[in-house]
Parts: C-alpha cells; structure tokens; sequence
C-alpha cells in the first residue's frame, strides 16, 4: 500500500546510509562496539521498515509498519544522543545526525496521521 514519493523512502535510506557510516567510524576510529550496534540495527529498521510498508497488505498493515518505523527512528534519536552526550561524536555531527533523525521522526508521524485519517 503506497502512499506515494512521501513516504520518506529516499530519506531513510540516505539515513541508514549515514548510520551505517558512522558506525563504521566508531568501530575503527573510536572502538566502540557496544552502542555502534544497536545504533547500526536501529538506524538501518526505519528504512527496511519503510520499505516494507511500500507493500502493506492492507492500510492498517501499512500504519502499522510505518509505527514501528517510528519506534525505531525513536530508539535511533535516543542512541544518537547517548553517543554524542559520551563524547564519541562531535558536536557538530551529533546534532546534524540528530536534525536529519528528527527529521524523519516528523515525516513518519505526518504518513502515519495521513493514513489514519484515510480509513
């Protein structure tokens, strides 16, 4: 069930692009692998999630994943804070990774009040 070049495909599959990267940065530059992961696992969800919404079953099938997508980019933003607050970011990528997962928190509560109201 697609709702169109709104979903925020391309966004959170530039996102999970930028996560993977960073990840990759931690590991070899900061050795940290503890918090790399789940940010890696989380950060990379919204976009497989997204994408998997494109093919719902049905509308609540399509809210329904595009809430978890939520859940994740969430738990992404809270990762990204955690990361930055201990020192492994800069300031300067910590808050432009944390603009660009917000960002995404807004587009997927938007998709989800459009679906909804769409019943």
């Amino acid at each position: 069930m697609d709702d169109g070049p709104a979903c925020g495909a391309g966004k959170s599959r530039a996102f999970a692009l930028r996560v993977v990267k960073s990840c990759q940065y931690l590991r070899t530059r900061k050795s940290e692998y503890v918090l790399s992961k789940q940010l890696l696992r989380s950060g990379t969800a919204i976009g497989a999630l997204v994408r998997e919404a494109e093919y719902a079953e049905s509308r609540a099938d399509f809210i329904h994943k595009m809430h978890m997508a939520l859940k994740e980019a969430n738990e992404t933003d809270y990762w990204i804070d955690l990361l930055s607050e201990a020192g492994y970011f800069g300031p300067d990528a910590g808050l432009s990774m944390r603009a660009d997962c917000q960002e995404l928190l807004r587009i997927l509560i938007a998709i989800i009040k459009t679906a909804k109201s769409q019943r």
